[in-house]
């Protein structure tokens, strides 16, 4: 197995350029240095050139350049330097970061040295790490709420009582399908706060997190009789709030108690683990939630008190709370938030039986908090059938597919395009899951299953109902959708000069079919033999080449686009090539135009310092930014990391071989 000098991880939140430019700037860094490295990337097609276990153990030091979760805690205990990805996108940068790294050995004050910027960032980014705990208990909590939740609701095909042996409906297979949903449902809160705690703690933090998840469900048994605590008495569990407060005291009993124990001898490991962590987490972490049962069944009481206060105070009310959680963030914290509140009920409704008031409230909240993640990708679906003319063809595909993952109930699917626009897609998804929610609700429909969408129909009262108030939600939101893209698709025609029309080139009479993406970039786009005595001269001459071609319409427009992009931050890369990119109305369609200069445009900011010979320029419509724009963009950015890519490209003065080399990786 070889060993490293340096390893290495690099990532940045699209996955992207800078990902991969970090890294290559890390392996030039280190061969100046005469050191070996081995660089793993986190890029938008996942981790490459992942580390294993010998390769960290052996190596001396560890660099981090990533604004991502690159599992940083498999370094431990290594000196390691931590920053951004930014501060590794040049050889000089990223050599002073090695030197950083290597100092720290053996060195506990080179944290300090670290700068300002990076400590501030670090502090902000507390809150993204305790959400990332909650979110491990959440993720491996669901599929127990969706498996049990479901096979409890499918037991209710046979009845509404079919699990009772003394009711008229009973039915034994009912009975056991029941039964195995309760215990799954049962497991909802121990699963969560044994997550939480294992994302902090990491193994030996399940046992305390369990326990703790047990104690938030059982609550503190207290005899009846004697009013004194007694293990065979009962007492009142405080729900999946105090999951998560045990969750997170587990974990970091388990850090503390790392401490606590670290100047033992190295040969009682097994036994810390086997024996003292699990003894003394589980009392401490017991004791400790034993002791907070009061306060935390009261604040459970508070909160369920309070949803149902806001179902008092009608059902605009409640829903429209419900809506615009739900659609806030579409998968993000506040969508997590109400859904686990939702499953949360549903559990104490199931719990309470068929016909109480905790049931018919637990189901209709359920029902309302289900409606409103259906609608915001139905939403899509709507706008893009209706107003097709208005989204680009990319846009039409998702909004369609969308249709199968809003009546699963996966919101995720509206995302993109709500970033895209996020005033005013963001209110008018809250609109539409609002309305679907505020209907659920006065339509007194009621949802045993908490999650698949249409497909539990079968076991949910009012059925045709709720479909009703779902599909209300999203036409109305759809209409306003298409509404808004009709204004702006029109507010861009405007702007469009059509007082400065462009003559076609005859062969353009007839419209060529749309290229396919292993020609995308065609050999009349490529420029081999050009001389420009600057970066504004070249990206002028590729904004004309583009009006030229039938690409775009306004050569001025897409210039400007251009200056926009290396206005933000330079396109220029290393080793004379350059990747501008410009997103703009005035672009009718995606291209590339490529173009060269043996000699090298001066003025033009790169990573090296040395003049860019070529040009790889990405013109995308403005519809398509964020989408074709970043595939396209992180095809290039993964192209220009192989050397023999870039010495084809370089060293050709064929365009057809140049179009080929391109288009083979754009596949």
């Amino acid at each position: 197995m070889a060993k490293f000098d340096i390893i290495a991880a690099t990532g940045c939140p699209t996955g992207i350029a800078h990902t991969f430019m970090a890294k290559e700037a890390l392996e030039k860094a280190a061969a100046e240095r005469g050191l070996t490295i081995k660089v793993e990337t986190h890029g938008q097609v996942g981790v490459e050139n992942e580390l294993t276990k010998s390769e960290i153990a052996g190596a001396k030091a560890v660099v981090v350049a990533a604004d991502k979760d690159v599992q940083a805690e498999r370094f431990a205990g290594k000196p390691m330097v931590s920053v951004g990805v930014s501060k590794a996108l040049s050889v000089e940068a990223a050599g002073k970061l090695i030197d950083r790294a290597l100092a720290a050995k053996g060195d506990d004050t080179v944290a300090a040295a670290a700068d300002v910027e990076d400590e501030v960032e670090e502090k902000e980014s507390i809150g993204h790490v305790i959400y990332k705990h909650l979110m491990n208990g959440v993720s491996h909590m669901l599929v127990f709420v969706v498996a049990g939740g479901v096979l409890t609701a499918v037991s209710f095909l046979w009845g509404i009582t079919s699990f009772d042996s003394t009711a008229a409906d009973y039915n034994s297979f009912a009975a056991m399908l029941k039964i195995i949903g309760g215990i799954a449902m049962n497991l909802m809160v121990p699963v969560l706060s044994a997550y939480i705690a294992e994302s902090i703690g990491k193994r030996p933090a399940l046992v305390p997190g369990f326990v703790a998840g047990m104690i938030a469900i059982q609550g503190l048994p207290v005899n009846a009789d004697t009013g004194m605590i007694d293990a065979g008495g009962a007492g009142v569990g405080f729900g999946f709030l105090g999951g998560i407060v045990g969750g997170f005291l587990a974990g970091y009993v388990i850090l503390l108690l790392e401490k606590v124990f670290a100047g033992l001898p190295k040969n009682l490991d097994g036994l810390k683990a086997i024996f003292l962590y699990p003894l003394f987490s589980t009392a401490i972490v017991g004791l400790v939630m034993l002791g907070i049962s009061g306060p935390m069944a009261a604040i459970n009481t508070a909160m369920m008190d309070f949803l149902k206060g806001l179902s008092a105070s009608g059902a605009v009310v409640l829903g429209l709370a419900i809506g615009c959680m739900c659609a806030f963030d579409m998968g993000g914290p506040v969508n997590k938030a109400a859904y686990v509140t939702g499953t949360a009920m549903l559990t104490e409704a199931l719990a309470a039986g068929v016909g109480t008031e905790t049931y018919n409230f637990g189901t209709n909240f359920m029902a309302a908090v289900s409606a409103a993640c259906i609608v915001p990708p139905l939403i899509t679906t709507f706008a893009v059938v209706v107003g097709k003319k208005y989204f680009s063809q990319e846009d039409h595909d998702a909004g369609v597919v969308n249709l199968i993952l809003g009546c699963t109930h996966i919101t995720e699917g509206a995302i993109p395009f709500m970033t895209k626009n996020i005033w005013p897609v963001m209110p008018i998804m809250m609109l539409g899951s609002s309305i679907a929610s505020i209907l659920t609700i006065m339509f007194n429909v009621h949802d045993p299953a908490p999650h698949g969408g249409f497909l539990v129909l079968p076991v949910v009262e009012n059925g045709p109902l709720w479909v009703l108030a779902i599909l209300i939600g999203a036409v109305v939101g759809g209409i306003l959708f298409v509404a808004f893209k009709k204004y702006d698709f029109e507010k861009n025609q405007k702007a469009a000069p059509a007082a400065k029309p462009v003559e076609a080139p005859k062969a353009a009479a007839v419209e060529a079919p749309k290229a396919e993406a292993a020609d995308f970039v065609k050999v009349e786009n490529v420029f081999v033999a050009e001389d420009f005595a600057s970066r504004d001269e070249a990206l002028s001459f590729v904004s004309n080449q583009a009006v030229k071609a039938g690409i775009a319409g306004d050569a001025d427009a897409v210039m400007n686009a251009f200056l926009a992009r290396e206005a933000e931050g330079t396109t220029g890369m290393m080793e004379g090539f350059a990747i501008p990119h410009a997103k703009s109305d005035a672009i009718t369609e995606a291209a590339v135009i490529v173009v060269k200069d043996e000699s090298g445009v001066t003025g033009w900011d790169t990573m090296d310092g040395a003049p860019v010979n070529v040009a790889i320029a990405l013109l995308i419509p403005g519809a398509q930014a964020g989408t074709t724009h970043l595939k396209i963009l992180s095809k290039v950015a993964e192209a220009l990391m192989d050397q023999d890519f870039r010495a084809t490209v370089k060293g050709s003065t064929d365009a057809a071989e140049i179009a080929k080399t391109i288009n083979a990786r754009l596949v």
